[in-house]
């Protein structure tokens, strides 16, 4: 009874939004957009004054964070229908068979397989699309489709119990090491749950099981190995973000200067006790004399071993899977996404256009080389032009990169975001925690997808940009951090 007194307020709130999520899960129907939007505007009300309310006690919140995923364990996916190839991939690597080599189509041609079960639902749930291509999941993540259908059981709901249980727990491993380098950098521990109690990822991640979450973990994990002074084992954790999700590999031309042009002191030498003793202005007066540069033969030797564990690491991962028709099959796959896929894009949209002007045809393949130019230039750039010697810096400038590669690119998912939102927990910007809430409108582009003319409402994706863009403008000039030419 005086729990409830004392926590009333965000017991309610908590309370009303387990109905809202079961509803969510369990009763909703993707084309119904009306429930939709409305269940997701409610849910992130809900979230924001949980937090604000419940800011000081991160036990309780951990605890409802838990309660919140705990709803979705026997919900089917409704938004996505990726889980479908998660589960046949995995079912693959169960019976002995390298899952880069052939596509769900060629198998089903084949007929059917002994001890796969539920082939014929899967290929038919993941669409055509996913049925055609070969598999663009790295090997680390393979190895999780095939733990995730060990869950007992022979059902698909059973396959989609051990995904989610797995995705659960990189959850609560983002919140350990997410607090803790909060800690370390003098930074509101609540912040963490700006992720972590964020509907957009409890119903994209638990929800709809897309492994973001899990490259999250490693990633986070790598920057608090980092920043305590474990560079080595920093490296093979950010190898594991690699061979769960490609992307990690935008940010590895950001740590030049975290290894050759930053200043040592006490807690970047992992001298964790020493850190904590520094109380008093003497101490610490001592400790700033005391700072000294990197000498640059010893950061460089760090960086390229930090780059080399990286990439050997990362190659081990695929050496099992590795043949002579895997690079081909392999290399295609990815590539599509920058020359054939296109869904929820801004800046690409535009340039689409513009083709379409000159040209009478859908230039993708050409603007999807010249934007891969871009990134590649912008990030190597954020590289040498903008100051990244602190940990903070250095997760800005990654903020930044992954930006500008999703506002360039031409597919971005709703899930994508996932990677902003985490990093910007750790920085002063908050553009990705408001596309986590306007995200939603692009699932209104997938109803739009289902319909007969296959095309995206391009009204509302210009709604969804045109928040974001405003947002991300407005603190550029309020918070008065340029992106380049600071001073090293």
């Amino acid at each position: 009874m005086q729990f409830w007194k004392l926590h009333k307020t965000p017991l309610l709130l908590a309370v009303t939004s387990i109905l809202f999520y079961f509803s969510f899960a369990y009763d909703l129907v993707r084309t119904d957009y009306i429930k939709l939007l409305g269940l997701y505007t409610g849910l992130f009300f809900l979230f924001y004054k949980l937090i604000q309310i419940t800011k000081h006690d991160l036990k309780l919140l951990t605890w409802i964070a838990f309660t919140f995923r705990a709803v979705f364990i026997l919900a089917t996916p409704n938004l996505s229908q990726d889980f479908y190839r998660f589960i046949w991939d995995g079912q693959m690597l169960s019976l002995g068979m390298n899952p880069y080599l052939s596509t769900p189509e060629n198998i089903m041609n084949m007929g059917f397989l002994t001890g796969f079960p539920n082939q014929k639902e899967l290929y038919d749930g993941m669409g055509s699309l996913s049925a055609s291509h070969y598999t663009n999941y790295p090997p680390l993540n393979q190895i999780l489709f095939f733990w995730a259908n060990l869950f007992p059981g022979r059902s698909i709901l059973s396959s989609v119990i051990g995904l989610r249980l797995i995705i659960i727990a990189a959850d609560f491993g983002t919140l350990y090491f997410g607090k803790k380098l909060l800690e370390k950098l003098k930074l509101p521990t609540h912040n963490i749950f700006w992720y972590i109690l964020n509907p957009f990822i409890i119903i994209e991640l638990t929800g709809n099981l897309h492994f973001e979450g899990v490259m999250i973990f490693f990633l986070v994990w790598s920057l608090y190995l980092l920043y305590s002074g474990k560079w080595k084992l920093a490296a093979v954790m950010f190898a594991c973000s690699v061979s769960i999700k490609l992307i990690p590999l935008l940010f590895l031309p950001l740590f030049w200067q975290w290894f050759s042009k930053r200043k040592v002191i006490a807690r970047e030498q992992n001298d964790e006790k020493s850190h904590n003793q520094i109380e008093n202005n003497e101490i610490l007066k001592q400790v700033q004399h005391d700072e000294k540069w990197i000498p640059a033969f010893a950061g460089m030797t760090k960086l390229i071993g930090f780059y080399t564990i990286v990439g050997v690491v990362t190659a081990l991962s695929f050496l099992p899977f590795y043949s002579s028709e895997f690079i081909d099959n392999y290399s295609q796959t990815v590539g599509l996404w920058f020359k054939n896929f296109e869904f929820n894009a801004s800046l690409y949209y535009v340039a689409r256009e513009v083709g379409y002007m000159f040209r009478g045809y859908n230039e993708i393949a050409i603007i999807g080389k010249y934007t891969a130019i871009m990134v590649f230039l912008f990030v190597v750039g954020m590289a040498f032009l903008r100051k990244n010697k602190s940990i903070v810096q250095l997760i800005t400038a990654m903020l930044f990169a992954l930006s500008f590669y999703y506002f360039t690119a031409t597919t971005v998912h709703p899930w994508y975001v996932a990677t902003l939102l985490i990093l910007s927990v750790f920085t002063k910007y908050k553009f990705p925690l408001v596309w986590s809430f306007v995200i939603i409108l692009s699932y209104l582009a997938y109803l739009q997808i289902g319909q007969a003319d296959k095309s995206e409402n391009l009204w509302i994706i210009a709604i969804e940009y045109t928040i974001v863009y405003g947002f991300l403008i407005w603190e550029l000039f309020t918070k008065k951090q340029p992106l380049f030419f600071k001073r090293f």
